[in-house]
């Protein structure tokens, strides 16, 4: 057992999600605060208790959002941190809160994200633009950077079409158990194939979704946490490593930044990837759902597309990946990472109805940001695991 002064010394006491799919009207602004009162509410909390403000809203739509959240919820927070990695962002706001938590700089954190991105847009909104010497080829921005990194995995290993699209089908396959998962329904090996091309060899059904959608999350200590009406979910191990920016400045298209954070992470848990019974994964695309398998861990480096073909990553396989459908199925409103995170704590507590793992007691969360530029891997537990 790891002796890391961090493990299990903050826990997730709320995790609440609002406007996924479509929230016509409404602002960025709007669902996040709405996802943020619902997570007090199931703290038993209210905004007078929050002394701590973690947050961003998509692209470039306020950069001071985290100030802009507090001022609409009345809040004079001690701690305001608006840090921006991408969609990997919000697995860091746990490793920052659980570090002012533990050093007593604040009390009562709050994590929230909101945007109305499909509603307002109806397109990906990313503040990151291709770099100067890779805009004259025209990239479809973010997703011919991760159409190299799948080319490049099948040239090497021998990857295939079909064991990527087996990725969509998994995850399919969760979301046709989750109630509120934006799009549900059959899905094929064939029909993800035979779908649009968008970056070749990525198909739309390859790609995730454009959704709106925000979430939020409370924190506190570990000792306050034990009054608190939900079961608490610890902190276990964190860690955030990157590599690059630019897709062209990737030292190898076929490895990830996670094979450091998830390193780290599991050294601060005192884990491996044989105790984790759930992965929450940031699947932008079905090539990331590979990388970070084999990055993690859970199969050698090659070896991810056999090991996601055959079903073993949906319901019923061996290993539980994106149980909520992921971003490929469920929701993706321009940044996926918050997703994970409430989508675990929600597997912990057992709340997840049709498609909660049986006995879950660890989940390992994993965030991604740019194009596989920053990586951020949590992993959480339950009061056992402490």
């Amino acid at each position: 057992m790891s002796t890391h002064g961090l493990r299990g010394s903050a826990a997730i006491v709320g995790a609440a999600l609002a406007g996924l799919g479509e929230a016509p009207g409404r602002s960025s602004e709007e669902i996040a605060i709405e996802a943020s009162v619902k997570a007090l509410a199931e703290a038993g909390l209210t905004t007078r208790h929050v002394d701590a403000v973690f947050g961003s809203l998509p692209g470039n739509s306020n950069p001071l959002s985290g100030l802009l959240i507090a001022e609409m919820l009345g809040l004079q927070p001690k701690i305001t941190d608006n840090n921006r990695t991408g969609g990997s962002t919000f697995l860091s706001y746990t490793l920052m809160a659980a570090m002012a938590l533990k050093e007593g700089l604040c009390e009562t954190a709050l994590i929230f994200y909101g945007s109305n991105q499909r509603t307002a847009s109806g397109k990906l909104i990313s503040s990151v633009r291709p770099f100067a010497y890779e805009a004259p080829y025209a990239p479809l921005f973010p997703a011919t950077s991760y159409a190299l990194a799948a080319s490049r995995h099948m040239h090497e290993y021998g990857t295939t079409r079909e064991q990527m699209a087996a990725v969509a089908v998994a995850a399919r396959a969760w979301a046709n158990l989750n109630p509120e998962a934006f799009m549900r329904g059959p899905l094929s090996i064939d029909d993800v194939l035979g779908s649009r091309m968008v970056s070749s060899p990525l198909t739309v059904r390859d790609c995730c979704l454009v959704t709106d959608g925000g979430a939020a999350l409370v924190m506190t200590t570990a000792a306050r946490a034990r009054d608190m009406p939900k079961r608490p979910v610890y902190l276990l191990g964190a860690a955030a490593a990157t590599t690059h920016m630019n897709i062209m400045a990737m030292p190898k298209l076929t490895e990830t930044a996670a094979l450091d954070s998830g390193r780290r992470a599991y050294a601060m848990a005192g884990m491996t990837p044989a105790d984790i019974d759930v992965v929450e994964l940031y699947d932008a695309f079905t090539i990331n759902t590979i990388l970070f398998l084999e990055d993690l861990g859970f199969c050698k480096k090659g070896e991810g597309g056999a090991f996601v073909a055959g079903g073993a990553i949906a319901p019923g396989g061996r290993l539980p990946v994106n149980t909520n459908g992921g971003g490929l199925s469920c929701v993706h409103p321009g940044m996926y990472g918050m997703f994970t995170l409430v989508e675990a704590v929600r597997q912990l507590r057992g709340e997840a109805d049709q498609r909660q793992v049986p006995n879950a007691q660890v989940a390992l969360c994993h965030g991604n940001g740019g194009v596989l530029s920053s990586q951020i891997t949590n992993i959480l537990g339950t009061q056992a695991t402490l």
